[in-house]
């Protein structure tokens, strides 16, 4: 099981590198790593698991952040309601964002991530609604329309692929300046 020690934190240079792409078949490795990833995700959303484990909550992991450079990552958005269904849960392989809005997307809170450590405050500017291409664990690809807050923890975890953190689109001078027809989400 993955652990908060086995987190690759901000600093390291797999951070910042352009993931390799996934071959398939998947190697027994990659889909070892592939079922990490999500199994992380899921105890971490468990409040009891969590402290039990000491993990951080997670809606998104990216093989990167693993210290594997692949195009890789697991992603689960919590569902609205206790015992609800997850509007999005998929290890996303090669994904590519191939359409978006023009209308953008923010968290009220900003973003947070697992390998980093400190809080970063400012809002992150995303595209509100995308439509995505990925491929399954099986290498079948599929696309799929997300909008909201699935959109913007795709969007973060993509960005981990192509060595982009969420602190780099805060702007700086102003961290809490955005469009005023950006939506906010909670």
């Amino acid at each position: 099981m993955i652990l908060m020690k086995d987190i690759t934190r901000d600093g390291n240079p797999v951070l910042r590198k352009e993931a390799a792409k996934v071959t398939f078949p998947l190697s027994e490795e990659d889909q070892k790593l592939a079922a990490d990833m999500m199994e992380y995700l899921e105890v971490s959303q468990d409040p009891e698991l969590c402290k039990k484990y000491g993990l951080r909550a997670g809606v998104g992991l990216a093989a990167p952040q693993v210290g594997v450079s692949e195009m890789m990552a697991a992603v689960l958005v919590p569902a609205e309601e206790e015992g609800g269904e997850s509007p999005f849960k998929q290890v996303i392989i090669n994904p590519v964002i191939i359409s978006h809005s023009v209308q953008a997307g923010a968290l009220t809170e900003g973003e947070g991530c697992l390998s980093v450590d400190t809080e970063v405050p400012g809002y992150v500017p995303r595209h509100d609604r995308i439509t995505l291409r990925y491929q399954d664990l099986q290498g079948e690809q599929h696309k799929v329309r997300l909008k909201n807050y699935p959109a913007i923890v795709c969007q973060h975890e993509i960005d981990h692929l192509h060595g982009v953190l969420f602190y780099d689109h805060i702007n700086k001078d102003a961290p809490f300046e955005i469009d005023e027809d950006t939506v906010m989400f909670d």
